[in-house]
């Protein structure tokens, strides 16, 4: 089992209505100072858009969309409208300048950092956070390499040769992963039918005592019939209140009788080593591409921490759809 926390939705900035976001928010404004001594000496100028400060820069569109276009993608804003760039003020120290970096949503909230900036406006610094530094030169989605998963004979929801593959890594006993199956289930059989494919990646928590049964009866149930593991799935995620470490295996052997499952095979494999073998390198791979929390998405690579807002998820598989060229128009055909 693996010893990491289990976390809500995953929005960045501010897209949705709960106090929460704006933790999410400033936990993800990384910030590195070029150093933090420096950042300390180059005191904040915060100035109003319609009265920007005498020594501000002269505006630069073409570098405002570039850093808008950056910040959309590397934290997931559906409405580029929604972040708001101040004007460009140098600070004390040479070559390092400041604006204030506004994100909104729908519902008027809005949360405000200060962002540290070069001259050619290639690497950013948030003023909040634990510290990172941005690279705008690069690729903003920061797509995780894949290659090395281990997808076969995996559980998998949608089309195999969708355009989009969404890895999840879960745990059954966590209420966030809960949410994000119902939600991917749905995307998967309605509106993006066809377009995405889910594969399922067992990651359970030390702290969820028993998410490790519960993985090893699912994955005992797929062997038998790969259907049965959604079944289990959805029993579980629906039954989370009520199932404990003592009747978990009652619980296993109940929905195994109602889908109709030899149970004495089932029961074979649960003392057996492959199914935990399978669960095991599922952690490995996993650890191998940084996961820290469930539930952790790859959306084409793309890591996405917790379950996004609707608008932003939309949002999010489209642009990929878009970069496979199944974009919206391929969709209404």
């Amino acid at each position: 089992m693996t010893n990491r926390p289990c976390v809500g939705l995953a929005r960045p900035f501010v897209s949705g209505v709960t106090v929460v976001l704006v933790a999410t928010f400033i936990a993800l404004l990384g910030c590195v100072g070029f150093t933090p001594a420096a950042l300390a000496a180059s005191p904040s100028i915060v100035s109003s858009a319609s009265s920007p400060p005498p020594n501000a820069l002269p505006p630069n569109p073409a570098m405002d969309a570039k850093v808008t276009t950056y910040v959309q993608k590397r934290f997931m804003i559906a409405d580029p409208s929604h972040v708001e760039l101040g004007p460009v003020v140098p600070t004390q120290m040479k070559g390092l300048f400041e604006r204030t970096l506004k994100v909104s949503n729908d519902r008027g909230q809005s949360v405000t950092a200060t962002m540290y900036i070069n001259e050619n406006s290639d690497q950013m610094i948030l003023s909040q956070g634990q510290g990172q530094i941005y690279d705008l030169t690069k690729d903003p989605w920061e797509k995780v390499n894949l290659q090395p998963l281990h997808m076969d004979d995996r559980p998998s929801m949608g089309n195999p040769n969708a355009p989009i593959t969404i890895i999840e890594f879960a745990d059954f006993e966590c209420p966030f992963c809960a949410r994000a199956f119902s939600t991917l289930e749905t995307m998967a059989h309605t509106n993006y039918k066809d377009k995405i494919r889910v594969v399922y990646k067992n990651y359970p928590l030390n702290s969820h005592p028993w998410a490790i049964r519960a993985a090893q009866g699912a994955e005992c149930a797929r062997l038998q019939n790969p259907e049965a593991f959604w079944d289990f799935a959805r029993d579980y995620y629906s039954s989370q209140g009520s199932i404990t470490v003592k009747n978990i295996d009652d619980h296993i052997h109940a929905t195994a009788k109602r889908l109709n499952l030899d149970v004495p095979t089932l029961d074979a494999c649960l003392k057996g080593k492959a199914a935990s073998a399978r669960i095991d390198q599922d952690q490995k791979d996993g650890e191998a591409v940084g996961v820290t929390s469930t539930p952790t998405l790859f959306v084409n690579g793309v890591r996405v921490v917790g379950l996004p807002e609707e608008k932003a998820f939309d949002w999010l598989i489209d642009q990929q759809l878009d970069a496979t060229g199944h974009g919206k128009e391929m969709l209404r055909r």
